[in-house]
């Protein structure tokens, strides 16, 4: 690939850096009017930057080159020129820049308009952009930009919607005639609703399942149909207990239903002349595709391998192209015509173990929990890996930090706890208000069952985990002393209140939802969530990583919890980076892992890290 170097002679290495040094690739995307011209982010420098793909030609171009990386891009419909965003050392603070397809100078996109978060962008075939933007003075804003002309910058920005709640760009019609908005006006930022409106930014129709606020029913954009003159809108709902699609039309008042009646959640997009829906559905921490054209009885499976589809797209000739892994294999782009779409040059990642599922009675109902283990007769040390989100859930795709502890004869057990997606709408809404302390007793109850089913040694048991997986860390380790003998916790959540004055709008927004106010309005919530509550009660060594420019999990109140537990001479290591809520690159990730190892075995004891 032009622009990236050889990739280093890694065969020496411990497998588990080799890992994360492997080139990557995501799935390719690619412009509406002009399919031959792909954007893709890979690692293969070493930092994940977005390259731009010329499938005709085969040429193969670095786009981007920051020090901290890049990875939000997209491609203007025509496949002239490449949108993507710009902030400083992962921030998640800036502007959107535009480059030529083809390469070039680049330029802002849209000049006009501050630096902000971002909420949303869609792009016109007139060379328009509908572009969201969050801050912490303006609460949610949406501009519409038409363009200077030719390939120069953005002409004048007019605000089309402002309010004070989170909101979000969903997509723009094939003629631009419409724009779907993502809205929780109502105050419930886990469950959206949705607005259709004009470029001018008058209404042409609304959807709201939650009935003001007053029923937990999200709906999601997915797509408007890619066809001229289509008013159709593809929309995710949870009328059912689960995500699943629906087709409204805005225009005529009609909403369609969609007899794919499969258990989990379900999502869907159009496929390019718009005559059927990709169905892309996840149960069970396993995904898999499914073709449905309108009007049939049901969906048509579409062949993958057992484990995870992280993404997926229909190409115009009908085939589709998904990103597949599993806990044992590594990603591949590949395609329903059989071949790899889309392979980077290097060495391979070598392959980990398979997951193995346990499902374990809890407070709350089966808790679902995926566990590999290195070879031989437990008991293990046991990492207790758990994820963030919390709206998300761990799956059976391929992870190199989790196998580097299962390389270091670690079992790792990863919980999808109440909170987690995947199990339907009530398993996903379940921790409000306790917040933290209900995710923490379902992985209390498999903690208990790994011990009893001889997988976990008691006496070495690590929770561990980033961002909000950080946060139940730390608040584990003090609301439940006596039962982990490590903690490892990246970019938390330390001090609950701290964290809520300094994160972002969008993020205040979701802590407002979960807890039901804001600090000043339900302190005992707040208290009761917050690891700085129980900092005192904390027994077993401790180390955090934080990022010292993230704006999720800021830094100020990280410092708070570590103060404290300096204060008191409790055995701690803290490191700090140079970046945002992690880092896009490799030597830091490989950094990162190499000093939580080496942290873990110090304490609990075992072999060379580094010789591992």
């Amino acid at each position: 690939m032009e622009g990236m170097s050889e990739s280093e002679n890694v065969s020496t290495m411990p497998e588990w850096e080799q890992r994360f040094r492997a080139p990557r690739v995501s799935l390719p995307d690619w412009a509406e009017d002009a399919p031959d011209r792909s954007l893709f982010v890979s690692n293969a420098t070493g930092t994940y930057e977005l390259y731009a793909w010329d499938r005709s030609s085969g040429q193969q171009r670095q786009v981007t080159d920051r020090p901290n990386g890049t990875t939000d891009g997209v491609l203007t419909p025509d496949g002239e020129a490449i949108w993507w965003f710009s902030d400083t050392d992962g921030d998640e603070f800036g502007v959107w820049m535009r480059q030529p397809f083809g390469g070039g100078e680049d330029e802002p996109a849209a000049p006009g308009l501050a630096p902000s978060y971002p909420a949303g962008l869609a792009i016109g075939r007139d060379g328009s952009a509908v572009i969201g933007r969050s801050t912490d003075e303006d609460g949610t804003t949406v501009h519409l930009v038409r363009p200077a002309g030719g390939a120069g910058s953005g002409g004048e920005s007019v605000e089309i919607y402002r309010h004070r709640e989170s909101a979000g760009v969903g997509d723009l019609s094939h003629d631009g005639a419409l724009i779907a908005l993502e809205h929780t006006e109502h105050g419930d930022a886990m469950h959206s609703a949705l607005r259709v409106v004009r470029p001018d930014g008058s209404t042409v129709a609304e959807l709201d399942d939650t009935e003001g606020g007053t029923k937990e029913l999200g709906l999601a954009v997915l797509g408007f149909a890619p066809v001229a003159g289509d008013t159709r809108l593809l929309v995710g709902h949870q009328r059912r207990g689960r995500w699943e699609p629906m087709i409204w039309d805005p225009v005529a008042g009609t909403e369609t239903a969609l007899p794919v009646d499969l258990p989990g959640d379900v999502g869907a997009e159009w496929y390019p002349d718009g005559s059927a829906l990709l169905i892309e559905h996840s149960f069970e921490a396993r995904s898999e595709l499914w073709r449905y054209e309108p009007g049939a009885s049901g969906p048509v499976r579409v062949e993958t391998p057992a484990g995870t589809v992280s993404g997926a797209t229909a190409r115009p000739d009908g085939t589709v192209e998904y990103l597949w892994s599993s806990a044992a294999q590594p990603p591949v782009v590949r395609s329903t015509s059989g071949a790899v779409v889309l392979d980077p040059p290097g060495a391979k990642a070598p392959a980990s173990v398979a997951v193995e599922d346990a499902w374990v009675e809890g407070p709350g109902g089966r808790i679902h929990a995926l566990v590999q283990k290195p070879a031989g007769d437990g008991p293990f040390p046991t990492v207790f890996e758990i994820h963030g989100g919390p709206t998300w859930h761990d799956s059976d795709a391929f992870a190199s930090g989790p196998a580097a502890w299962v390389d270091h004869g670690f079992a790792v057990v990863r919980v999808n706890y109440r909170g987690s997606t995947g199990y339907g709408r009530a398993w996903t809404d379940a921790l409000k208000h306790r917040v933290g302390l209900i995710e923490l007793e379902d992985i209390a109850a498999v903690r208990d069952w790994s011990v009893k089913a001889g997988l976990a040694d008691p006496q070495r048991l690590v929770l561990a985990g980033g961002s909000w997986g950080g946060y139940l860390t730390l608040l584990g380790l003090g609301t439940q002393p006596d039962a982990w003998a490590l903690g490892l916790a990246a970019v938390p959540v330390a001090d609950y209140v701290t964290a809520y004055h300094d994160e972002m709008e969008a993020l205040k927004a979701m802590d407002r939802t979960l807890l039901g106010g804001t600090p000043e309005e339900v302190p005992e919530r707040f208290e009761a969530s917050s690891p700085l509550t129980y900092v005192d009660a904390v027994r077993a060594p401790v180390y955090i990583s934080a990022g010292v420019n993230d704006p999720r999990c800021p830094i100020r109140q990280v410092e708070n919890y570590v103060d404290r537990l300096a204060a008191r001479g409790a055995v701690h290591e803290v490191y700090r980076y140079d970046a945002g809520h992690g880092s896009l690159v490799v030597e830091e990730r490989i950094k990162q892992v190499r000093l939580e190892l080496e942290f873990a075995l110090k304490h609990l004891g075992g072999g060379d890290v580094l010789g591992a």
